[in-house]
């Protein structure tokens, strides 16, 4: 089987604006300080200083065309007397609303529209941003999920915003028609000066190991002191229950298992010079742990359900999860370097080619993306314990991507399932790929 086979081109993002980032060096998508979040109508990339990003719309047959204007730069105002850089990114998606949020090494996060305007700019914690994600919880067959919120991974500390504040947020500072945002309302400025616009978030510090009998989120973090670990962050008595997933040091998502109530915590005004005091973390404790050494955790990747993580550690292996039994379940060995996505395939052969209107959620297997960059090839692997389905080559200097969760509107009527996918970007091309759904 060859790639092309199972793959399809969508759109090509070179251009001479991408050689700030070094887009004519070979190998240069493998830079350690270049962030890349796509979403399904824009690509974003960053280094330490200065985001690109590269739109397109869609055709009316659903082939992505790029916009006239080609890249949209960006160069954030950091502090240079600290030594901040842009340490994570991440697509926010709501509807028709679409927003990028940046993280700084010296914990700020910022918020900028498509089009390159900084919508909102808050302190979190005197920590670098490791990690920004976004998630969701699944709602029923046909609308798939709903936001549920972004959380802030930090050196040993985590924070968390709820979607509902964020869609507030970006709702009051948009335009509903064309989906553009009104610069002209925070040119000058004053809407930082308000502190009532600050999102409020609830922190936790996970270096604070105390017993509580309150509710709490159950965190797993990977890192350096051991391979995987388990938290109990501790929230108030009248909080329900709700499920983690985390890394101290590498990708992190929430995994939602119950309602989570509104937790209000708000900050001061925003001050760059004097940023304002963050909330009291809340209280932490361990609940289990697993050290291996030298094996050191790398990566971590959650199921769309929650119930599933796919850990990389240092000695090229892949270990899934059971987030809920926190127990290892399945292992994979001599994938050094990989990478991996969750992905929903078409795995029934009477399915392969039916039209995707016809699918639904139930038509669709959940599967395990590896690309392995030193074997040169992507594995397809169902799970939790079923067979590999595909096996195709990758071209060197490729990176492996996936869309970030996007939340539906309202004024969204999709009558079909959309399945969860695995994006390629080809750095010596700039060709963006996708993988097909069937795998027959």
């Amino acid at each position: 089987m060859t790639r092309r086979l199972h793959t399809t081109d969508l759109v090509c993002i070179s251009g001479e604006e991408l050689s700030d980032l070094g887009a004519r060096k070979e190998g240069w998508l493998d830079d350690p300080n270049l962030l890349i979040s796509l979403d399904t109508h824009s690509l974003a990339l960053a280094n330490r200083s200065l985001i690109l990003i590269r739109n397109w719309r869609l055709s009316d047959d659903g082939i992505p065309v790029p916009e006239t204007r080609r890249v949209v730069k960006i160069i954030p105002e950091l502090s240079p007397f600290e030594g901040e850089y842009i340490s994570a990114i991440e697509w926010l998606v709501f509807g028709d609303i679409r927003a990028l949020i940046v993280g700084t090494s010296c914990g700020y996060l910022l918020i900028f529209s498509v089009e390159g305007s900084l919508v909102h700019r808050q302190f979190v914690n005197r920590a670098k941003i490791l990690k920004l994600r976004v998630h969701g919880i699944e709602q029923d067959l046909m609308q798939g999920a709903s936001c549920d919120g972004v959380c802030i991974v930090m050196p040993g500390a985590i924070a968390r915003i709820e979607g509902s504040d964020l869609k507030i947020l970006l709702h009051r500072r948009f335009q509903t028609t064309n989906s553009q945002f009104r610069d002209e309302e925070f040119g000058d400025g004053k809407y930082f000066e308000n502190s009532h616009s600050l999102l409020p978030y609830h922190l936790w510090n996970i270096n604070k190991f105390r017993q509580s009998s309150n509710r709490y989120y159950c965190a797993v973090s990977i890192g350096d002191d051991a391979f995987v670990s388990a938290y109990r962050l501790s929230v108030d008595n009248s909080r329900p229950l709700v499920g983690a997933i985390l890394s101290k040091f590498v990708p992190a998502t929430f995994s939602k298992i119950a309602s989570l109530s509104k937790l209000i915590l708000r900050g001061e005004a925003n001050n760059r010079r004097k940023p304002q005091a963050t909330p009291d973390a809340a209280q932490a404790s361990p609940i289990t742990c697993l050290k291996d050494h030298p094996r050191k955790g790398e990566k971590l990747t959650l199921s769309p359900g929650g119930t599933l993580a796919a850990i990389t550690d240092s000695l090229g292996r892949i270990l899934l999860l059971d987030c809920k039994a926190l127990a290892i379940v399945r292992l994979w060995k001599g994938y050094r370097e990989a990478s991996c996505l969750f992905v929903e395939m078409l795995a029934a052969r009477e399915k392969s080619s039916a039209p995707l209107h016809e699918c639904n959620k139930r038509d669709y297997s959940l599967c395990l993306a590896i690309h392995a960059p030193r074997k040169g090839i992507i594995e397809v692997w169902q799970m939790r314990t079923g067979p590999r389905l595909l096996t195709i080559s990758c071209p060197k200097g490729t990176r492996f991507l996936q869309p970030t969760y996007r939340s539906s509107s309202p004024s969204e009527t999709s009558s079909f399932y959309v399945p969860l996918q695995a994006f390629f970007l080809n750095g010596d091309s700039g060709e963006l790929s996708v993988l097909h759904r069937s795998v027959h």
